[in-house]
């Protein structure tokens, strides 16, 4: 209903209202409005994060998986040792020498999680590349690329599909981890994590401040892991 960034003075840390149903922040902001705008950031992000992540991935895994080899050691001994430093971890050490910011944001976590897309690409073609219909295309002439990604990879979209929504999940909780450590996304932007990171002053005073930001993190988590469940029962 406003503008994220507009400020009442005459409203700093009011209550919830008709004009503020979520109240305002400790510059008079309304919460409502930056929740909203915050919560399209944490989109944004996590929806950048998983189409790099993923992509990056995806090539990876298929190639690993189905060509094996020098190609599958070399590699997957890489995304092993990426895989041992927690994501927000590796994405800080990214931030370290980018800097702090919205898209550097994205490409930090996006890199992070290329090596679980990666495991889980690998497995899925191991366990595909020997299967009948495999057989059938090469005996029909069809080159490596062709059923890498025309007849395998939509076979394991299940599982990808599956992969994605934890993906958006666990990025959702890194971005706001991040900003919530003043490295992720920066002012004047809004961020779910920045507006926790705010309301820590008055949690006692004015808890609403931080109620709003945090459930909707909290809802924003779960719908991607119920999202996630249905993918993995169908």
């Amino acid at each position: 209903p406003y503008p994220p960034e507009a400020v009442d003075a005459s409203a700093k840390l009011a209550g919830s209202s008709l004009a503020h149903p979520f109240g305002c922040d400790q510059l008079g902001r309304d919460i409502l409005s930056r929740v909203m705008s915050g919560s399209k950031i944490t989109l944004f992000a996590a929806a950048g994060t998983v189409l790099l992540g993923g992509s990056i991935g995806v090539l990876i895994g298929a190639f690993t998986g189905y060509f094996g080899s020098v190609l599958d050691e070399v590699l997957m001994r890489i995304m092993d040792v990426m895989f041992a430093f927690p994501s927000i971890l590796l994405s800080l050490v990214v931030i370290a020498v980018l800097g702090p910011g919205n898209y550097q944001t994205v490409l930090a976590l996006g890199i992070a999680f290329v090596p679980s897309f990666a495991r889980i690409v690998r497995s899925e073609f191991i366990r595909c590349r020997e299967m009948e219909y495999v057989k059938l295309a090469r005996l029909s002439g069809a080159g490596d690329l062709r059923i890498m990604f025309v007849h395998i990879l939509p076979n394991t979209m299940t599982v990808l599909l599956s992969a994605i929504m934890i993906g958006f999940n666990n990025a959702v909780l890194a971005e706001a981890g991040m900003s919530f450590l003043g490295i992720g996304v920066q002012p004047p932007d809004a961020s779910l994590g920045r507006m926790l990171s705010e309301a820590q002053s008055f949690l006692f005073s004015v808890p609403i401040y931080a109620l709003f930001p945090g459930l909707t993190i909290i809802l924003l988590v779960l719908g991607f892991g119920l999202l996630s469940d249905g993918l993995k029962n169908e």
